[in-house]
């Protein structure tokens, strides 16, 4: 799998793409295929400086759509959507790289704070480590280090990681306190010397800037740099002394003088070769002087605008330069501050020594819908006359996550779909009150039930009058491979046949449900929350080992936590007392389960408060899975949760079936469904 890292600054005058380039290069050494990723763009249009000048430098043939997310407009109008985008199109980008450098959005449409928040939650959601950037041009050293600090602490809320901390163009005399002073953040740093080359603005811009027109000299002059800019408004014995190398020098159009005089110095030793001459006020001098002029300057730019001089010169000032790939010159300066100013390769290490703890909802349900796209299952919805429904499927469809398999009349179904303006071609839609299937499924299910004196007239009356009956046969019959309904049904009504047609599987004392709570940086495992009120301790072992299957069938290490008012041995009761009696029997029945009990909620999740009250546990502190003694305690928790802490709860998921059947909740979002729908596909493989 592709290793990645985030490049993520405080604002625009950190200019990261100097850290972008040297970085580059550096995995260049160790990597075939490095890869560059822009996950937030300014313009529909996909166009992007920083995507053009970095794809420049890497080795993936790959075009810029492919290299793109989506735009701050996107995570305007629809953050979540647009965060999905964004974690889709890097997923199929990463592919075709060993590492990715993701460069993160500009400052340019979003508050400071804001973006910063912004770049960690992409960074979390796509698992990637963070390289902060900073400014050093405007700061004291210590001012620096205490901005790292902040960012820092901005971005690890958001659940992210920072790994490492430049600050970028640095004054030559602080670069030593800069070093010393964030050595003492405790990851790797660098200081980058500023480069005036590096981030000059070209003489073109310059003169884009005033509006101006080139009236003499050599065109391809207006892509070189400018270091300097100096105005003329006296005369020109009085500007000779102030010129510098490849500065542009402004005065008013007027002034023949000081024109002929800074043209003459060109090709004089004595003198600095300049960038161009900028004559203000619209003034452009008669043929025999300007031919002079030509004469003296040779290819220097000579360029007329119309603004006065000293509104030129404000025009011109605020033109902000910008690595230009474009530039040998500024190519070979940000390699050679980046080189100067820190190891590179303390970088890399970091990067390849991350091992990422967060997991974000987002990325939790898009690993699912990865699973589910690896072998592609039919799940069967026999509530087809429910809109959330549709639209679900219509998402799964969309998604590529599942085959879907629907109940209901062909014609209203396609007709609602269209109505809602749903994709629903792909599905294939069964009539469950016609055909030969309602006949093939009362045969079987009269023969399953034969030892409960069921007849085939009373079996086709089940079947016919009941989709989930339907349903559930097609399950058993390999026509679906799991079923997900509860919409409009009670869980009674989709359980129950289950229990009788697909039964459970062999050891199972009992089925049970999870929920999977995706929290803002992990996923919990709740059990039992839907199906058992009251389970022994024998089934409460025996939930807490089925818990622990789903957990790691699902990705997460299963640490399983015995939920009780009482942790240890602080405690007696019967409800404790029968938690203490089902930990027993479950470290009996799997011993090489990580799992204790009794334990209290916090015990069991906040690693301070466990050490105190279970010290030396291997579960306390960091449980993933929480085992709660009945369903009015667990039903009770997984909501609150789920309400109070912003938790995305996916289930009830089912377990101990022979065939996947999940129930919902009839109070269930479209979202809730799909992600249902996924999970069952999931278990089906």
């Amino acid at each position: 799998m592709a290793r990645s890292v985030f490049l993520a600054s405080t604002d625009r005058d950190a200019v990261k793409s100097i850290v972008a380039v040297g970085l580059i290069e550096e995995l260049k050494r160790s990597y075939e295929r490095v890869g560059v990723f822009r996950p937030v763009l300014r313009y529909a249009d996909g166009s992007d400086h920083v995507l053009d000048l970095l794809k420049t430098r890497d080795t993936i043939e790959a075009d810029r759509s492919v290299r793109i997310g989506t735009t701050y407009q996107h995570f305007h109008d629809a953050p979540e959507a647009a965060m999905e985008l964004v974690m889709e199109r890097y997923e199929a980008f990463k592919a075709l790289c060993d590492f990715v450098v993701i460069a993160g959005s500009d400052h340019t449409d979003v508050p400071g704070g804001e973006e910063l928040t912004l770049n960690a939650r992409i960074a979390a959601n796509l698992g990637s480590p963070v390289l902060l950037v900073l400014p050093g041009t405007r700061w004291t050293p210590g001012d620096i280090t205490a901005s790292a600090k902040l960012a820092t602490a901005t971005i690890e809320a958001g659940h992210a990681k920072v790994i490492g901390v430049v600050a970028n163009r640095v004054p030559a005399g602080l670069l030593d306190a800069v070093r010393a002073d964030l050595a003492t953040l405790g990851v790797p740093t660098g200081a980058i010397p500023d480069s005036r080359i590096a981030l000059a603005p070209t003489l073109g811009a310059v003169v884009d800037a005033v509006g101006g027109t080139l009236v003499s000299g050599d065109p391809a002059a207006l892509g070189l740099e400018v270091l300097d800019m100096t105005i003329a408004a006296q005369e020109v014995e009085h500007v000779l002394s102030h010129l510098t190398a490849r500065s542009v020098v402004i005065f008013p159009g007027d002034r023949v003088g000081v024109l002929l005089g800074l043209a003459s110095t060109q090709g004089d030793d004595d003198f600095p070769p300049l960038a161009g001459l900028i004559m203000g006020g619209g003034y452009v001098p008669d043929k025999a002087v300007m031919d002079l002029a030509r004469s003296l300057a040779g290819d220097l730019p000579i360029i007329t605008t119309p603004k006065e001089t000293f509104a030129a010169a404000a025009a011109a000032t605020l033109v902000r330069g910008q690595l230009d790939l474009s530039s040998q010159d500024k190519v070979e300066a940000a390699l050679a501050t980046f080189e100067e100013g820190v190891d590179g390769r303390s970088f890399v290490d970091a990067v390849e020594a991350f091992v990422p703890t967060a997991v974000t909802p987002l990325a939790f349900q898009q690993s699912l819908v990865k699973r589910a796209r690896q072998d592609l299952k039919n799940i069967v919805l026999p509530e087809g006359d429910d809109d959330r429904i549709l639209q679900a499927a219509a998402r799964v469809l969309e998604m590529d996550a599942a085959k879907i398999s629907i109940l209901g009349d062909r014609d209203s179904i396609l007709s609602r779909a269209q109505a809602l303006g749903l994709d629903l071609k792909a599905a294939n839609i069964v009539d469950p009150t016609h055909g030969d299937l309602v006949d093939h499924f009362a045969d079987i299910y009269a023969e399953l039930r034969s030892h409960k004196g069921m007849t085939k007239e009373k079996a086709l009356e089940i079947i016919a009058g009941s989709k989930t009956y339907f349903a559930t046969m097609m399950v058993h019959t390999g026509m679906a491979d799991g079923m997900v309904s509860g919409a409009k049904h009670t869980t009674a009504d989709t359980i129950r046949p289950s229990f009788e047609i697909i039964k459970t599987k062999p050891g199972t004392e009992v089925v049970s449900s999870v929920f999977l709570m995706a929290l803002a940086d992990k996923v919990l495992v709740f059990g039992d929350c839907a199906v058992n009120p009251d389970p022994t301790p024998s089934q409460l072992a025996g939930i807490a080992v089925d818990s622990a299957a789903t957990a790691a069938a699902f990705g997460v290490d299963p640490r399983i936590a015995m939920i009780s008012y009482s942790t240890g041995t602080s405690g007696s009761g019967p409800d404790v007392d029968a938690v203490r009696e089902a930990t027993k029997l479950a470290q009996a029945a799997a011993p090489d389960l990580a799992l204790d009990g009794p334990v209290q909620y916090d015990a069991a999740v906040v690693p301070s408060v466990g050490a105190s009250k279970m010290p030396g546990s291997p579960v306390t502190g960091r449980a993933t899975v929480l085992i709660f003694p009945n369903l009015n305690t667990g039903n009770a928790v997984y909501k609150a949760v789920q309400r109070s802490a912003g938790a995305v709860a996916i289930g009830p998921v089912l377990q101990g079936l022979r065939k996947p059947v999940n129930d919902l909740s009839r109070g269930a979002l479209v979202e809730d469904i799909v992600n249902t729908i996924i999970i069952t596909a999931c278990q089906a493989q």
